[in-house]
């Protein structure tokens, strides 16, 4: 396992669709292990392989101090909308709102090619459809009308219930 270095803004890899995995061996574990180790050093709640430069279908995402590690996710079904909040590893420094849907159930497989489905709402709905989108080339950017939507980090008066900056949220991925 090892930290690396996790793609930018303006790095063209980090808008490459992710390709289909289909081995399930040393190079998919490893790289597993390195995107949990890189996204909880970050820190973050969810790591897709484009934002550490690898064109594949996996990410992981940690919420409630449950790991999950999807190889070739999709979304089969979504309800409601939720408008909240949302940061990015690959955008540092800045948050705006994002409507997503409320609830989604996704179809993946795990690091052994088993097949496996998780249902999220609130934070692991928000970081399941974050990190798909990644691995679509989509940033959640491409969701706002213009970048002057973008909240910088800190911007804000409010605070959140432990005295934070309602801003500074914990990036999704």
């Amino acid at each position: 396992m090892s930290v690396r270095p996790i793609v930018l803004l303006g790095d063209p890899r980090l808008r490459l669709k992710g390709e289909t995995v289909d081995s399930f061996g040393k190079y998919l574990h490893e790289l597993l292990d390195d995107l949990a180790e890189t996204m909880r050093k970050a820190p973050g709640v969810g790591l897709a392989a484009p934002q550490l430069g690898e064109a594949l279908r996996a990410c992981t995402i940690e919420v409630d101090g449950k790991l999950h590690e999807l190889v070739n996710p999709r979304i089969v079904r979504a309800d409601g909308d939720d408008r909240d909040l949302e940061g990015c590893l690959s955008i540092p420094g800045y948050v705006a709102y994002i409507t997503r849907r409320e609830k989604v159930w996704v179809v993946a497989q795990n690091r052994h090619g088993k097949k496996i489905k998780v249902a999220g709402s609130g934070l692991l709905g928000r970081a399941l459809q974050h990190e798909l989108d990644h691995l679509d080339g989509k940033l959640y950017i491409d969701y706002l009308d213009t970048l002057d939507d973008l909240i910088a980090v800190g911007a804000g008066d409010e605070e959140d219930e432990e005295g934070r900056p309602a801003t500074a949220r914990t990036p999704v991925g």
